[in-house]
């Protein structure tokens, strides 16, 4: 088993009282870097909001999907998310160009970048007629403890989350992922306290990652009995194609087509996820124009 690539475990523990999840995010968070040119506390936040997208979307099922919207008052702007059961993500932010001072040495200030007031959003399409939409304030920025509070106050399901991303001095990310341990019904007050006591003398996730733990490795630090249920890679994808583009231009209308061909004669489109620009000269807005009447 390749312990270097992207990848994300589910499983249980304490006889069924406790659904494990574990992910490496390291290709992912670096994939999305170099596509957005974030600056490193960007890239951290950006990191660890994909990274809990990426186990929330192991939660659901065929294809079903969930979209993470983070509106912080910081100046990061939004932060956005989306992940499917099939181990897919994708993300961007509104502003990448953030630089703040760190807290201390290695440790970047990703809450003053989020903002320590605003929104956690999560909207999951779960092939139902509307779908599932929780909201949570935001309580700290850091987004671990964030999610936490989402999965205790929207989802009624107590859980531990850890988020990191560790960015080396050149930019780049020498590792990112994260776990969340969550709390099913029949758990006893002793093993919780357990539980709390093995989450307060692990090490940061991305120190466990640096040192060369595996995933396995990381739940056994919380959960020494975990049962591995399965596991899937994780990886970057975007579904825009050229098709998708020009349905979103002809939904512009008639006149703001026209506007673009008598104004510019060319028109560029960028998708936020993905960064690839899509471009149409005059005469295929031409022909867009001519679906946009029909």
């Amino acid at each position: 088993m390749d312990q270097q690539k992207d990848r994300i475990l589910r499983g249980t523990a304490l006889g069924g009282k406790v659904r494990a999840f574990a992910v490496r995010t390291t290709d992912l968070v670096e994939e999305l870097r170099s596509r957005h040119d974030t600056f490193p506390v960007v890239t951290a936040a950006l990191g660890r909001t994909v990274s809990a997208a990426a186990m929330m979307g192991a939660m659901l099922k065929g294809d079903e999907r969930l979209s993470i919207q983070v509106r912080g008052d910081g100046p990061i702007g939004l932060i956005a998310a989306e992940s499917n059961a099939d181990g897919e993500v994708r993300g961007y932010v509104h502003n990448p160009h953030v630089e703040l001072t760190n807290i201390r040495p290695g440790k970047m200030d990703v809450a003053a970048a989020v903002g320590r007031t605003g929104y956690i959003h999560v909207i999951k399409d779960l092939g139902l007629k509307e779908p599932y939409r929780g909201s949570v304030p935001i309580i700290s920025g850091e987004l671990a403890e964030d999610f936490t509070y989402y999965f205790a106050v929207s989802e009624q399901t107590n859980s531990a989350v850890s988020l990191g991303v560790l960015v080396s001095p050149d930019y780049t990310v020498a590792n990112a992922g994260g776990f969340i341990i969550q709390l099913l019904p029949g758990i006893t007050d002793e093993e919780i306290t357990e539980l709390e006591r093995a989450l307060g003398a692990i090490p940061p996730v991305t120190k466990m990652l640096e040192e060369g733990l595996s995933l396995e490795d990381i739940l056994k630090r919380v959960v020494p009995d975990v049962n591995i249920l399965d596991e899937m890679d994780v990886k970057f994808t975007c579904d825009c194609t050229q098709e998708r583009v020009e349905r979103a231009l002809i939904s512009l209308g008639h006149d703001e087509i026209q506007q673009m061909i008598d104004e510019d004669g060319k028109a560029e489109v960028s998708c936020h996820f993905c960064n690839e620009t899509y471009t149409f000269d005059v005469e295929q807005l031409k022909s867009v124009l001519e679906r946009a009447k029909s």
